[in-house]
């Protein structure tokens, strides 16, 4: 299992002297939950608890992928679907909230 954690960007010049951590330099580090060593898997599961996400299997049409991808430039899309998805809810209830004070004001 991968543990990823959500892709950031740094376009500040004092960076770019750092190279990027490999699989090889993850396959090295020694990875702790609490001040405790961890497997992966246990240290997955801690920063998707920490998160607050969990781990689905979910069909998407390859256009939706497509899309997400692009505008994500190939980094960090699944990030970008997860904020469309709060997106919709909040204007669900946006839409709840102004659905009640409409019928409020025409009793009214």
């Amino acid at each position: 299992m991968n543990a990823k954690l959500p892709a950031t960007r740094n376009d500040s010049p004092e960076y770019d002297e750092i190279a990027e951590l490999t699989d090889a330099d993850l396959d090295r580090a020694v990875l702790r939950v609490g001040g405790v060593p961890a497997t992966r898997d246990v240290f997955a599961a801690a920063v998707n608890a920490r998160l607050g996400k969990q781990r689905v299997s979910i069909m998407l049409d390859a256009s939706v992928i497509e899309f997400f991808r692009a505008k994500a430039a190939g980094r960090g899309y699944q990030t970008l679907i997860n904020q469309a998805l709060h997106q919709a809810m909040a204007g669900e209830q946006i839409e709840a909230t102004l659905r009640r004070v409409i019928r409020e004001e025409l009793h009214a």
